[in-house]
């Protein structure tokens, strides 16, 4: 028996509920189970300290007399070598009407096979198929429907995806029929049971006795689908539409995989992404930046006129509202950031130099400079005379 504390061991509080202590010990007994951890003394360890704990605390009585008096108070208890198989333990504490649901640890941990015999399987189920789908911002921003085309493997209609002429098939040899093996091993808990796919049949339970003509016994055949894909709004690199059962047919009956259409967005020539908003790189010239501008500007929908208020500095950031992309599961809409950058031209012929060294002249361009207003109005008449 172990020495350690039994709620140390579980990793819960001495003032926790059946439901925590449950689900401690669910997680630990998938952790060291023996099978998830083939010859491992210290997760058979483990797993035998956990289950010890476990049968406990989830006793009300031997819970009350070991708070009272600790592991003295558990002499003469349960001996856990006495189940035959790992089973047993785990039908003990989550089987049967104590589990809910009906369901077990023990079921969670083989996928559902328990010890009461294999399921029956209907042959190898058909892999995924991607399709890679390259979308505009503005198609993003409005939504489309798409036409994709694409190749499949597709159940054999000469024979149904069995894979076998006129239907012809027996009895799997390797499985009995159940499209399943299993692998008995011992271990200091008992026998242990591992349950596999048959190879020979791969899990279908039937052998082919005459293949198909058709698809020479693989139960499937190469066919050209077409799909139409409705693209909701505000969709992005990230994701995708997946389409259930319209991907590859599994072999010998065996269920379809999916379709899985991924969105991939197309680099714009004006605009850059982020998240549902936009940003939009706009360059001025100096005397729009000084005397104000009108200026026309694109947009996921079209041209639209921007303000630009007279002394607009480099750098500033105007915001066009709901002019971004629709956010996606959501209400609304983003916005279009407009940065601000002014044009510098890198040569001017000789009346623009003498203008510029006026202006460097005047005490309203310089940043330290206090304006002079006569000075900034003979020189603006000079500026709206050269480029008018």
């Amino acid at each position: 028996m172990s020495k350690r504390d039994y709620y140390e061991i579980l990793g819960v509080e001495r003032s926790a509920d059946a439901k925590e202590i449950k689900a401690a010990y669910r997680r630990l007994a998938l952790k060291f189970h023996p099978d998830r951890n083939p010859d491992n003394k210290e997760a058979e360890a483990s797993f035998k300290e956990a289950t010890e704990a476990y049968e406990v605390l989830s006793d009300d009585a031997k819970r009350q007399r070991y708070n009272q008096f600790g592991h003295d108070g558990m002499r003469g208890g349960q001996d856990f070598h006495q189940y035959s198989n790992v089973g047993d333990i785990f039908e003990q504490f989550f089987g049967g009407g104590g589990g809910g649901g009906g369901g077990s640890i023990f079921d969670d941990f083989f996928g559902g096979q328990g010890r009461g015999g294999a399921r029956q399987a209907q042959g190898q189920p058909g892999a995924d198929l991607k399709i890679d789908l390259t979308l505009s911002l503005e198609e993003i921003a409005s939504g489309v429907e798409k036409t994709l085309k694409y190749k499949r493997w597709a159940a054999c209609d000469t024979c149904s995806g069995t894979g076998a002429k006129s239907g012809k098939t027996a009895v799997c040899r390797t499985c009995g029929g159940n499209g399943q093996v299993q692998n008995v091993r011992r271990t200091v808990f008992g026998q242990f049971v591992n349950v596999a796919t048959c190879p020979a049949c791969q899990g279908s339970g039937q052998t082919i006795t005459e293949n198909c003509d058709a698809c020479k016994g693989d139960g499937r055949v190469q066919e050209e689908k077409t799909i139409k894909v409705k693209v909701p709004a505000g969709v992005a690199e990230s994701n995708y539409i997946p389409f259930r059962g319209k991907g590859h047919a599994g072999r010998r009956g065996g269920p379809a995989g999916d379709l899985i259409v991924a969105i991939h967005e197309k680099e714009h020539e004006y605009f850059v992404r982020d998240n549902s908003d936009i940003h939009y790189n706009l360059q001025i010239s100096y005397p729009q930046a000084v005397l104000g501008a009108e200026v026309d500007v694109p947009t996921l929908a079209g041209e639209s006129t921007v303000k630009i208020e007279p002394g607009t500095q480099p750098g500033t950031r105007l915001r066009m509202r709901d002019k971004g992309v629709p956010k996606l599961q959501s209400h609304g809409r983003g916005d279009q950031i407009i940065h601000i950058n002014v044009f510098v031209p890198r040569a001017v012929n000789s009346r623009e130099k003498q203008l510029l060294k006026d202006m460097a002249r005047n005490n309203t361009f310089s940043p330290d400079g206090k304006p002079d207003e006569k000075s900034s109005r003979d020189f603006f008449d000079k500026v709206r005379e050269a480029f008018s």
